[in-house]
């Protein structure tokens, strides 16, 4: 993992209580798959997954905002633990802004990461922005931090992970498991 970072974004990253994700782009790869009758079929990446349980295991909450409906989504966020789900929310920066109200949570203790300009705002917004080397140019002219992993290749792992290094709590983490 990269870590060039600015010591304003280290400074930043160190009050991060709050990670929000995109679905689409981020936690998979951006493609749609659809069965014959219609269903939805979404791949989701492992990695990224134990990306999120080391984030709340360090005590930062999750949430999910996606502008698609699926209930592959909601069985992935079940299954993480995920501590809010917003789907079908095209206002990603109104959406965050109820996540808000309800957490206590502000801009200065969020970090975001999607991918296309439904998720400008809300990464322009918050304490740290970030996007992925395949996402769409303003979106990553705009953000703070681009991963050097595209979505659903373990892009959303590398951004839980860079906010749990400048945190001081990746080495503890990864030492459980050895």
């Amino acid at each position: 993992m990269t870590e060039i970072l600015s010591d304003e974004l280290k400074q930043r990253l160190q009050a991060i209580r709050l990670a929000v994700f995109d679905v689409d782009g981020i936690l998979t790869d951006g493609s749609l798959y659809f069965l014959p009758d219609g269903q939805e079929i979404k791949a989701f990446n492992t990695l990224d997954g134990l990306g999120l349980k080391l984030l709340q295991k360090a005590g930062i909450k999750t949430a999910i905002i996606t502008g698609r409906s699926s209930s592959q989504v909601s069985m992935r966020a079940k299954a993480l633990g995920v501590d809010w789900l917003l789907q079908g929310r095209e206002d990603k920066l109104t959406a965050l802004e109820e996540i808000w109200q309800e957490s206590g949570d502000s801009a200065t203790t969020t970090a975001y990461i999607g991918d296309d300009l439904p998720d400008l705002a809300a990464i322009i917004t918050v304490a740290f922005g970030a996007s992925v080397p395949n996402g769409h140019p303003v979106v990553c002219k705009e953000a703070d931090w681009c991963t050097t992993r595209r979505g659903g290749q373990g892009a959303a792992r590398e951004f839980c992970e860079i906010l749990l290094s400048a945190q001081g709590k990746l080495s503890g983490l990864i030492e459980e498991f050895r």
